[in-house]
């Protein structure tokens, strides 16, 4: 007779979705970006995005090699964190520094602390802040192929002294100066539309991110365009989408992510608007990260039937 009391541990409810499948999906929301790179950047894109690449596959798999534990290469995970890193780099980046960044997320990042799900922040995030801080010159070097482009365009829309010089179209489809990934709005929102409607994210952290970024910025200048501009600038969108919603580093309650959106969203724009940075998308979404386990913890949900014990009275 079939046993059909089976006795284990949480989970209960478990689905087909795999690692490798899930990592896919991210792989496939990010083509818009890669392909929206080569058209407004020229060929050297997809070749710094190659070389990203294939340097953090090859040293996650060399590293599990030399500890002789399994190669997890064909989970994709190392594909996602080179195409994400790729995207972080302006396209004069020399390949030798994208193989820096490269081992930096895989080794020092992801497999020291673990492996997959072990990584106390997002390995792509932690290897740009890397470089940004050892190359700075180099990762600050904004290049626009067309030379027929004035200084406006070329220069990342951040570094603009008038932003209501900016065309919220040119914003939107990419015609300015940038990283690889952060540039085309309309390619971030395509991945974006992709990874909800596969249920690979939840859109509660990218929502809430960017729409507080959105309203301090308005209330700040008290203009809507204004506010606008901050979202289509810089790398918010690429990071709300891609890099704030990566599941290791995230909180897991719908509550936690609420309130993950607004931090990162407030430190966003006082880095912004009161720092001396131009960007603080990066250090809002690091900051995040190390303090999702305490957003966890206080909003984590209430066990069904849980009773909260009375207090004892006092002698």
């Amino acid at each position: 007779m079939e046993n059909r009391l089976i006795v284990t541990a949480s989970p209960h409810i478990t689905d087909m979705v795999d690692t490798q499948r899930l990592m896919g999906n991210v792989v496939i929301s990010l083509i818009p970006c890669v392909v929206a790179s080569a058209v407004i950047f020229g060929m050297r894109a997809l070749a710094l995005e190659a070389v990203t690449v294939a340097a953090c596959v090859f040293f996650e798999w060399l590293y599990t090699k030399l500890m002789k534990k399994p190669n997890p290469v064909a989970d994709l995970s190392a594909v996602v964190t080179g195409l994400i890193l790729a995207l972080n780099f302006p396209v004069s980046l020399p390949y030798w520094i994208a193989v820096v960044g490269a081992f930096v997320s895989i080794v020092l990042v992801k497999q020291l602390f673990g492996g997959i799900g072990m990584n106390f922040a997002n390995p792509a995030l932690v290897g740009r802040l890397v470089l940004f801080s050892g190359f700075a010159t180099r990762m600050t070097t904004w290049t626009y192929p067309d030379a027929a482009v004035d200084q406006l365009a070329s220069a990342t829309p951040l570094q603009v002294q008038n932003v209501y010089r900016l065309d919220l179209w040119d914003l939107f489809l990419g015609i300015h100066g940038g990283v690889l990934g952060e540039v085309c709005a309309l390619a971030c929102l395509m991945g974006f539309v992709w990874l909800v409607f596969t249920k690979t994210i939840s859109p509660a952290i990218p929502v809430t991110y960017v729409l507080t970024v959105f309203v301090c910025s308005w209330i700040a200048e008290g203009d809507i365009e204004y506010g606008l501009i901050a979202i289509l600038s810089g790398g918010l969108l690429f990071g709300a989408i891609f890099m704030a919603t990566d599941y290791v580093t995230s909180p897991f309650t719908l509550k936690g992510k609420l309130v993950f959106g607004l931090f990162m969203g407030v430190v966003t724009f006082a880095i912004r608007y009161w720092g001396s940075l131009a960007e603080g998308v990066s250090y809002a979404i690091l900051l995040g990260n190390l303090i999702t386990p305490y957003i966890n913890k206080l909003t984590m949900q209430t066990p069904l039937g849980y009773v909260k014990p009375a207090k004892k009275g006092g002698n």
